[in-house]
């Protein structure tokens, strides 16, 4: 693929809390933050980072179903909501399911490429408590062919994971692959315990593992091939960017050491009506991610850390394999060996990812790229980890559907 023809940059990042379940402040019976007050929260935090409103030309949103969560569609007209000064500038809002945050980053980019733009304010957004987990399946399920929907589980997304999990086990073995999983599902924890706005912040639970092996996998009870901590939660939550050009940047006087380039990216689609064409493959992630990392002309051994789309954590097994880091069937002892975590050989999710930081949907693809700026540039605080000078790039990868959006972005600091 083609270099960039301009150089892209992103600073400035902004995370409200991820709320749901497992947060002290969370209860469904009293009032909660809505939309617009995500929106407003994260917007505002990015933009005091930049140097206010004035510094903006663009914004760009990134929601999957406020339409029926929230009553509420037509999100490009919140951008002005953030701030006054960003009055009858343009805004666009995106949409592609859960990758619905990255495509809002997208948008920004191209925006930034064709020089329309050299600062974009972009954010990414969902809030999905606002109804029971049950009926939001149905809600979420629009992010697969719904003419599927009445052959699909009551919850339809954990239904598809768990049949790709099931294929997973009769492929490789099942507790040969539970043990991946297991080890999956600690690191999210033990990682968002680092994190203040993490939705699962304030677990203290002391033996994750046993916690995990307590639960096995029942079809009465749940979905067949998974347990409950094999999923992402239900999350409420915003996060926001500045993406800007090098004139953006010294607009908004920030040097270039705060500051992350995009040095390669990748979106591709699946057809939405077929089935995958393996279940123990993510080929649309795979795809992406080889095309990200061949216009940033690097290979794995030179990425120091990457964010992943774990809304389940076989999808996170199956991502180690997509990237290369494992064989096929091998991803599951890649993790359970450890390499996956914060100390290991490509420390993944670093905040806790989907699992442990939370999932707010059209949230996720800008929360994903706050969390590699806050690592490449030492921003991380407890979450920090070490960057060592043989491996100074991180990743992203935001998936829509069963595999059916991805979009991969790698990122090098821009002082480098």
């Amino acid at each position: 693929m083609s270099k960039l023809r301009r150089k892209v940059y992103i600073a400035a990042g902004y995370n409200t809390v991820s709320l749901g379940t497992g947060r002290s402040e969370f209860n469904p019976k009293k009032p909660r933050p809505e939309l617009e007050q995500y929106i407003r929260e994260a917007g505002q935090g990015t933009l005091k980072q930049i140097g206010g409103a004035k510094n903006v030309d663009e914004g760009a949103i990134g929601n999957f179903m406020a339409s029926r969560f929230n009553k509420q569609g037509h999100l490009a007209g919140f951008i002005p909501y953030i701030d006054e000064g960003l009055q009858y500038k343009p805004s666009i809002r995106t949409e592609g399911a859960c990758a619905s945050g990255a495509l809002s980053m997208m948008a920004a980019m191209k925006s930034v490429l064709a020089e329309t733009a050299e600062v974009v304010l972009t954010v990414g957004v969902e809030v999905q408590n606002t109804m029971k987990a049950i009926y939001g399946a149905d809600v979420l399920a629009g992010a697969g062919w719904f003419k599927n929907r009445k052959n699909g589980h009551a919850y339809f997304f954990p239904g598809q994971f768990s049949d790709r999990a099931k294929a997973y086990y009769e492929k490789y073995g099942m507790e040969y692959a539970r043990k991946g999983m297991k080890q999956w599902f600690v690191n999210a924890i033990e990682n968002a315990r680092l994190c203040p706005t993490a939705q699962e912040y304030e677990n203290k639970v002391p033996d994750l593992g046993a916690l995990y092996d307590k639960m096995t996998p029942n079809g009465k009870a749940f979905v067949d091939s998974l347990n409950v901590l094999d999923c992402s939660k239900v999350s409420d939550g915003a996060s926001a960017v500045a993406i800007l050009s090098e004139e953006g940047l010294k607009r908004c006087g920030i040097p270039k050491d705060q500051a992350i380039e995009i040095v390669g990216f990748a979106q591709v689609e699946r057809n939405i009506t077929n089935d995958p064409p393996d279940k123990t493959e993510l080929t649309a992630i795979k795809k992406a991610a080889k095309q990200a990392m061949d216009m940033a002309g690097i290979t794995i051994k030179q990425l120091g850390t990457a964010e992943v789309h774990d809304c389940f954590s076989i999808a996170g097994i199956l991502t180690t394999e997509a990237l290369g880091f494992a064989e096929p069937g091998k991803g599951a002892q890649f993790v359970a060996d450890r390499n996956t975590a914060r100390d290991g050989l490509i420390p993944i999710n670093t905040t806790g990812g989907l699992i442990g930081w939370g999932h707010p949907t059209g949230g996720t693809g800008v929360h994903q790229a706050v969390t590699i700026w806050e690592q490449l540039t030492g921003k991380a605080g407890d979450a920090q980890i070490e960057m060592k000078p043989d491996k100074p790039y991180g990743m992203t990868i935001n998936m829509g559907g069963d595999d059916v959006t991805a979009v991969a972005v790698v990122y090098k600091r821009a002082d480098l």
